[in-house]
């Protein structure tokens, strides 16, 4: 197999450019709306192009859906595997897995709420990648806080890794998306709370 070197073109760069226009307006028409309630013609509006022009970049809307939802569960699964391959103690990485989660929680307001909502739109196939990366996101969570108390039973600490996220991504979104200075201070506080750390 030969790599490509070369440098992007100018129309190249200007494509993958409009593209991730086309994800980000995606995600907020999806949250406002819900994917049901979204044209191909209402996505290409919000970025100023025709409707016909959005399949340059997506052959239908529920790719768009597929992209957007398959992306954040790669970026947390891979995000989560790196923050629990460190030499720290359990504690440390349980605070830094709460930190990466909370990252996303707060910027990704949109992503949570289509998660929730949509995710029974993707295709079946989509639909089995996602919950897999879920599943083992979750496992992350589960083998640290193992770790941290060996004595807490692995489906008790799945059920308090999932108690976890529902406090860290239900509130960046059920306030219109709109987060506070003190809403990660809040946010981390609870959750070290929650987690006995």
């Amino acid at each position: 197999m030969t790599v490509d070197t070369r440098a992007p073109t100018s129309r190249e760069v200007k494509k993958a450019e409009r593209r991730a226009e086309l994800l980000a307006a995606a995600a907020t028409l999806f949250a406002d709306r819900g994917f049901a309630g979204v044209r191909l013609e209402d996505l290409g509006a919000a970025v100023g192009i025709s409707g016909p022009a959005v399949y340059r970049h997506f052959p239908n809307k529920e790719a768009v859906l597929v992209e957007l939802l398959v992306d954040i569960s790669e970026y947390l699964l891979t995000g989560g595997q790196r923050v629990a391959s460190t030499e720290k103690t359990p504690a440390e990485v349980l605070g830094d897995l709460i930190d990466f989660h909370l990252d996303f929680a707060l910027t990704s307001p949109a992503l949570i709420e289509i998660q929730d909502r949509d995710l029974q739109s993707l295709p079946d196939a989509a639909h089995r990648k996602v919950r897999r990366m879920q599943r083992e996101y979750v496992e992350i969570w589960v083998s640290v806080l193992r770790r941290l108390d060996p004595t807490l039973e692995e489906s008790d600490a799945r059920t308090t890794a999932h108690a976890a996220f529902g406090l860290m991504n239900s509130t960046p979104f059920s306030a219109n998306r709109t987060v506070s200075k003190r809403s990660r201070i809040l946010l981390r506080a609870m959750a070290t709370g929650a987690l006995g750390i």
